[in-house]
């Protein structure tokens, strides 16, 4: 059997023009059950999916009060659907449910371990209308989650997958609207069928992408990463943050210096400021685990690591310059090489030693 997972939102105006699609799609050659996972809508969802209920439409509707999401919706509706399949679609009609037999038979043909119906792929496309801002929003979001896929449509909402593939998953923890990416991740797809779809655009409702749906993608992004790449990932996010550093450290000298403070005291103040400044970001994105550990014992450790870096920096420059000819000849080389690895030893230590709850929860 078929299970039709659709999380909803203030979406019943949808919600019966969706299933009379769904049903001339499958009727009567599929078995499938719809379950609604709406997150306390109190727009008359409930009446709508009781009617359908009452007509012998094989739907349910499971109501959240506790929590709100796109992601978690999807999880919470894989869990208690019943069926060997397991499919995804948004409540908006922007999916065509027509498109879903073909999905399945992809399943079985292809011997997919899941089936994304796909924006990207030739033949598929979207509903004409769209404006440049949600063509560059679609086209970054997936930019961005390509290393994490080769899927050409991995921020799709429209797919579907064996129970057994999704019971297999490990570490769920998705947040935001692209559970998709969770599952490419987190669960066993080796083979990925991708099938053209049209997206339309919503008649009924509003879209509920917004800002801090885009904030939440990014942070699901992060998790992913981390997830995926482990240290290579906190690495390359401790090295950005490290360069923001940099141009704080700067412009807080500059400042501080038209100030009238002396260079001296001006450069020690930007220093610290600039430690304080890696210290915010590092404890709660790339050492995350940390962040409802006790703040002052962390700070002084990251401070004192960032400290012997300087200082391995320093030597490691110097010890060059004063060994190599040719490096003394050229000093910014030197100090790059000395730069590399003052970052290698304070990443190292920081995940040791300052962020060390890292390494024990790991």
């Amino acid at each position: 059997m078929l299970s039709i997972v659709v999380p909803t939102f203030r979406e019943a105006e949808n919600i019966l023009p969706l299933v009379q699609r769904i049903r001339a799609a499958l009727e009567p050659a599929i078995p499938y059950e719809i379950v609604f996972v709406d997150d306390n809508s109190r727009d008359g969802t409930d009446e709508r999916v009781r009617e359908l209920q009452q007509q012998g439409v094989p739907v349910r509707l499971i109501v959240r009060t506790d929590e709100r999401g796109l992601s978690s919706a999807v999880l919470r509706g894989f869990c208690e659907a019943r069926g060997d399949v397991l499919l995804c679609m948004d409540a908006d009609m922007s999916h065509p449910a027509e498109a879903i037999p073909e999905m399945l038979r992809a399943l079985e043909t292809q011997q997919a371990d899941l089936v994304v119906g796909s924006r990207y792929v030739a033949g598929g496309g979207v509903e004409k209308g769209w404006g440049l801002y949600r063509w560059l929003n679609s086209l970054v979001a997936l930019w961005l989650a390509r290393p994490l896929t080769s899927v050409r449509d991995g921020g799709a909402g429209f797919y579907l997958l064996p129970r057994r593939i999704f019971e297999q998953r490990k570490d769920f923890n998705p947040i935001g609207y692209k559970m998709l990416l969770e599952v490419l991740v987190k669960c066993p797809c080796r083979k990925v069928a991708e099938i053209p779809i049209q997206f339309a655009d919503r008649k009924f409702g509003e879209s509920k992408l917004n800002f801090r749906e885009q904030l939440l993608y990014l942070l699901h992004l992060k998790r992913l990463y981390d997830y995926k790449f482990g240290r290579v990932s906190r690495f390359v996010q401790f090295c950005a943050i490290g360069a923001s550093g940099v141009v704080v450290n700067l412009l807080v000298f500059a400042g501080l210096e038209k100030m009238g403070l002396s260079q001296k005291l001006a450069y020690a103040l930007a220093i610290w400021i600039a430690m304080t400044w890696n210290y915010v970001p590092n404890r709660f994105l790339t050492f995350d685990l940390t962040a409802q550990h006790p703040i002052l014992p962390q700070y002084l450790r990251f401070v004192l690591t960032c400290l012997v870096g300087a200082v391995v920096n320093w030597s490691v420059t110097v010890s060059l310059a004063r060994e190599s000819s040719w490096l003394g000849g050229h000093v910014y080389w030197a100090a790059l090489v000395g730069i590399v690895c003052g970052t290698i030893f304070n990443f190292l230590i920081s995940h040791a030693w300052a962020f060390r709850a890292v390494t024990k929860a790991k």
